[in-house]
Formats: structure tokens, C-alpha cells, sequence
């Protein structure tokens, strides 16, 4: 179960990027001789001259979201049916679904990039998968990637009834869970659990090694704040369920493209022209991918691409993920975004105690409300005001709110049954959960 597939390239096997481009165009023809078979790329494909060199793809006009929407379900399917082993929808998808699938063959190739983790994950490891099982990717990237390595996986799950965060905090605690899976989010509130239910996050989880996050922007100064408050490494991950995992980090802090696995071109939407590196929308080719091949997918996040020297010596370039972050709301002359206004919140002493917050960007005026407990609260208002009005020259209205206000008590304490079907009840027992049971 630990072995690595002979058949896919592993890290250390180039020493450049010269290297790395050999190995690219090694598998892309194969991968574009894939990509003929589904009916989307059929017609978008001349079979007389496909595509052989990464100059030669940059011919071919770009993927879309869209294109994915309108070919669900099987559009994009480039093998039978019959072998396909999973299903999955992306999340946040207005309208059509934005589908997605693999073969058997695709999982090795899934599981073993997201199992790159510089920390190492091995059969003594106790893993957490904490993000939703049901339709995306995520859950079962983790999960897989988790069995590939030896690890005893423990299914989370995430806005499950059967796993509140009380739940969440005995099983951390009890198995003694060594790693983790989940958004950002879920640390902060974990340890908000943790401490509601008397303990010490950085001090009664001696067992815990690390914490794996992704799915949403991290800045510097709230990956610092959930390192520090679980005492731990916080290792961020990117990818998407259309492509699996794209990037980790190194143990120097840096993220890198598995560029080994996937092509990756940067797109500038104002120009329209692409490059190797710069700023710009990521695009992917997945080389390794043979039930729904993907040539140039603009994932529409937006990067910052880099061929540096790294010292962790993995020779892969190097990429900064905003997300869709860039996107801001209009107050008065200023563009707010959460990535540089999450970096203001967690740059306010950690003294105060401010952890879980939230904003409404008005035409004249940035509302902002934090919880904090009485006794720091006017001097975070008054900070965090003085500091929004130096990053982004706005009037702001801070108002501090009783800790328990924005995530209440009872939702990190309360360990609500879970409901199974039934027909039959008692005279006293409520029959309106006969069949929408919940």
C-alpha cells in the first residue's frame, strides 16, 4: 500500500527545467491521444496533427468551467463507462453542475500527488479527513491519499449531523489523531471546541503533528494564528475536484506546482496571451488523467508563477494561490478584498483574543464586526479602524461583539442524536420525523 506507481514520474527524477519539460512532453501525446476519444475534444481536435509538444497545445483554445457545465453529464468522457471509478461534482456551481471523473488508474495518480506532504504520512499516522465526502473530491482525495500510506483514516466528514464539532474535538483527542484534513475555518473553530470543552489545544493533543488545510485563501498573518494556537505546522494544499491536488508546500513554506504531473500555463485575461510564469489565471493539463482528459483548463484562480531556485530542492516552480480572492466590493475610492482584509484581522495582537469575525462592504462604509471579550474590546475596535483606514483609506465601523455571538457556544458543545428512519412510534413521540428524518 506504500509503494509509488513505477509508472508515474516521482520526485527527485529531474534536475531542471529542461528536465522537467522532457518529462512533461513524454506523456503528452498520450494524453492528448486521450483527450481525442471524448466527444467534447473529438471536434475541437484535428486527429490528422494533434498536438505533441507544449507549443503545439498552446494552439488549442482554452477549456472552460463553462464547457464542463454545458457537456454534463458524459460529454467529456473519454473511456467506457464500465470503467470509471468514481463520480464528483464541484462545489459552488450555479446552475449545471460541473462534473467530474476517474478511473481506478486516475486514483493512483490522485492519491499519490495529494500524499506529498514534506511531513511524511506513514502507518503510525491517526488522519482526520475533515472536509465533505459527499459528491466532491476532496474527502476522498484525502482518504485515499491517507490508505496509500499506511494511515488510519478516520472519515470526518464536515456539516454532518453525525459529526458535530464537540464530536470532532473527543475524536481528535481520544484516538489520538496525529494529522488533519480540512478548510482553514475548521482549525480556529476546533480550537474554539477544544477550549470550550476544557482543553488546551496546544498542550492536551501531544499526539497531533501537523494540520493539513485547504479550499479557501489562507493569509500569512491567520496561518501564524491557527499554527500558534494548536502549536503545530499549518501544510496548505491546492487543487480543485476537476483536477485533484495541483500544489503543497515544501518544508521551507513554499508552494509548488506538481508540474511533473500536470502542465501549467499562466493566463493573462486582459491580454489573452499565456506564459510559463508571472501573474495571471492558472491553466492546466493533467498528463496523467484518461477518463476525462483536460487540455488548458482555466481554473479562473488567480496566481503568481515562479521558476526560483527553492532549497528544498524539488525543482518544480513555484505558486502564490489568491484564489478568486483578487475579487473585491467597491467602498468609496477602495476595493476590499478578504485575503488583505483577513491579513489586517489577524495582525491585531493575539492578545485580543479575535479569532472569528465578519464584514459588509456598504458604498461609503466597511461594517466590521469581531467577537472579543469586554475587556480588550475598545481597544480592538479602535485598532482595527485606525488599521483599515491606513490599508485602504476607508471610514469602517468596528463593533466588537460578545464571544459566542458569531459562532455560539452550543454549536462547539452540543452532541445532537442522530435520527435513523422509522415508521413506527410511540404515543408520546413525535411521528413528523417518520420519513424526513433529521
Amino acid at each position: 500500500m506504500n509503494e509509488l506507481s513505477p509508472d508515474l514520474p516521482q520526485l527527485g527524477q529531474w534536475h531542471g527545467p529542461e528536465d522537467l519539460q522532457r518529462l512533461q512532453e513524454k506523456q503528452l501525446s498520450q494524453t492528448v491521444t486521450w483527450a481525442a476519444r471524448s466527444p467534447f475534444y473529438r471536434e475541437r481536435l484535428n486527429s490528422a496533427a494533434l498536438p505533441a509538444t507544449a507549443a503545439d497545445l498552446a494552439g488549442l483554445p482554452l477549456t472552460t468551467k463553462q464547457d464542463l457545465r454545458d457537456n454534463y453529464p458524459f460529454g467529456m468522457l473519454a473511456v467506457p463507462k464500465a470503467r470509471l471509478a468514481t463520480y464528483h461534482e464541484s462545489s459552488g456551481t450555479a446552475g449545471k453542475p460541473t462534473p467530474s471523473y476517474y478511473t481506478a488508474e486516475d486514483w493512483t495518480d490522485l492519491a499519490e500527488r495529494f500524499a506529498r506532504k514534506w511531513i511524511g504520512m506513514s502507518a503510525e499516522d491517526v488522519f482526520l479527513v475533515r472536509t465533505p465526502y459527499a459528491l466532491l473530491l476532496t474527502g476522498h482525495l484525502a482518504h485515499a491519499a491517507g490508505r496509500l500510506r499506511g494511515a488510519t483514516v478516520v472519515p470526518g466528514d464536515n456539516r454532518s449531523l453525525a459529526m458535530p464539532y464537540a464530536r470532532v474535538v473527543r475524536v481528535m483527542h481520544d484516538l489520538e489523531v496525529t494529522l488533519t484534513w480540512s478548510v482553514p475555518t475548521e482549525c480556529l473553530i476546533w480550537a474554539a471546541a477544544a477550549t470550550a470543552a476544557g482543553h488546551r489545544p496546544d498542550a492536551d493533543f501531544p499526539a497531533l503533528r501537523a494540520l493539513f488545510v485547504g479550499g479557501e485563501p489562507l493569509t500569512d498573518a491567520r496561518r501564524r494564528r491557527i499554527s500558534r494556537l494548536w502549536g503545530v505546522p499549518v501544510i496548505e494544499e491546492y487543487g480543485s475536484t476537476e483536477t485533484g491536488s495541483l500544489a503543497g508546500e515544501c518544508q521551507y513554506g513554499r508552494m509548488h506546482l506538481w508540474a511533473d504531473r500536470a502542465l501549467f500555463e499562466v493566463y493573462d485575461p486582459q491580454t489573452g496571451t499565456v506564459s510559463a510564469e508571472g501573474d495571471g489565471q492558472l491553466v492546466v493539463t493533467p498528463l496523467f488523467r484518461e477518463a476525462m482528459p483536460l487540455l488548458r483548463y482555466n481554473l479562473e484562480d488567480d496566481v503568481s508563477v515562479s521558476y526560483d531556485d527553492c532549497d528544498c530542492g524539488w525543482k518544480l516552480p513555484t505558486v502564490r494561490v489568491l484564489g478568486r480572492a483578487a475579487f473585491g466590493y467597491r467602498v468609496g475610492n477602495a476595493t476590499i478584498t478578504q485575503h488583505r482584509l483577513e491579513e489586517i484581522v489577524f495582525s491585531l495582537p493575539e492578545s485580543h483574543g479575535v479569532v472569528f469575525w465578519r464584514a459588509k462592504a456598504e458604498p461609503t462604509t466597511l461594517r466590521i464586526e469581531i467577537e472579543v471579550a469586554e475587556e480588550h474590546r475598545a481597544a480592538a475596535q479602535a485598532e482595527l479602524t485606525a488599521s483599515v483606514r491606513a490599508a485602504f483609506g476607508v471610514d469602517s465601523e468596528v463593533v466588537g461583539l460578545a464571544p459566542g455571538t458569531l459562532v455560539p457556544r452550543e454549536a462547539l458543545t452540543n452532541m445532537p442524536d442522530v435520527v435513523k428512519p422509522r415508521s413506527l412510534f410511540g404515543p408520546d413521540e413525535d411521528w413528523g420525523k417518520a420519513l424526513l428524518y433529521y
